[in-house]
């Protein structure tokens, strides 16, 4: 059989010079040769090396690879801010400069979005839990949203809204307080709203206003609480 030659640069292993002594690899029982020594050298690199165990869990090495896929694990399903996930990746020792690259090229290619995240959540959180601006506020900074990013969001809410969202909520948990004297009623109804993050005014006049139409004597009720 002739033995095709195969030229530098290709992908087959070179012709053996026959002038560079005896060919170990076509020996079966010397446990020498190529394939023996391929195997020694993997397991030299192997034997207790992070990096290989990582490997051999089905982690990237490249830390811009394991950056990559942590985020994407975080924002399936569930959107979340820059600040979010630096902190995600900062927890798992992402190096830095890996972090960065992936963070700026997700918000490039819009998979970050902190405007439209702090819309949501406005949108959510006002309408589902009846939050007022100043707990809005608070929720996104704790997430890293920055001022002005929230500032436009919050915006989205005026004062007339906000005060609507204030009587509504008043007018489901008044039922829950019929029986209790007028200034327990009052601290309970606006001690309610205060959690929310409405101001003292805007709780005092709205939980006023509720226990008025039910015929309590409000006289004396407009007393900060």
């Amino acid at each position: 059989m002739t033995r095709r030659t195969e030229w530098p640069g290709s992908d087959a292993e070179p012709a053996p010079d026959p002038g560079a002594g005896p060919d170990y690899g076509t020996g079966s029982g010397a446990g020498f040769g190529e394939g023996a020594g391929r195997r020694a050298r993997s397991r030299s690199r192997s034997s207790g090396s992070p990096s290989s165990s990582r490997a051999e869990k089905g982690e990237p090495r490249d830390p811009v690879e394991q950056a990559r896929n942590v985020c994407l694990r975080l924002l399936t399903g569930t959107p979340r801010t820059r600040k979010q996930l630096a902190d995600a990746l900062r927890k798992r020792e992402i190096p830095d400069e890996a972090a960065e690259e992936v963070l700026s090229r997700f918000e490039d290619v819009g998979l970050i979005d902190d405007a439209a995240f702090a819309d949501a959540w406005v949108e959510s959180r006002h309408h589902g839990r009846g939050l007022a601006r100043r707990a809005l506020v608070r929720e996104l900074r704790t997430k890293g949203v920055d001022s002005a990013v929230i500032d436009e969001a919050i915006g989205q809410l005026d004062s007339e809204q906000e005060e609507e969202t204030a009587r509504e909520l008043v007018a489901r948990k008044l039922r829950s307080t019929r029986g209790l004297d007028r200034d327990r009623r009052l601290r309970r109804l606006a001690g309610m709203l205060a959690r929310k993050g409405y101001g003292e005014g805007m709780a005092l006049r709205v939980v006023r206003q509720a226990l008025e139409e039910e015929g309590e004597d409000t006289e004396g009720l407009g007393e900060p609480f």
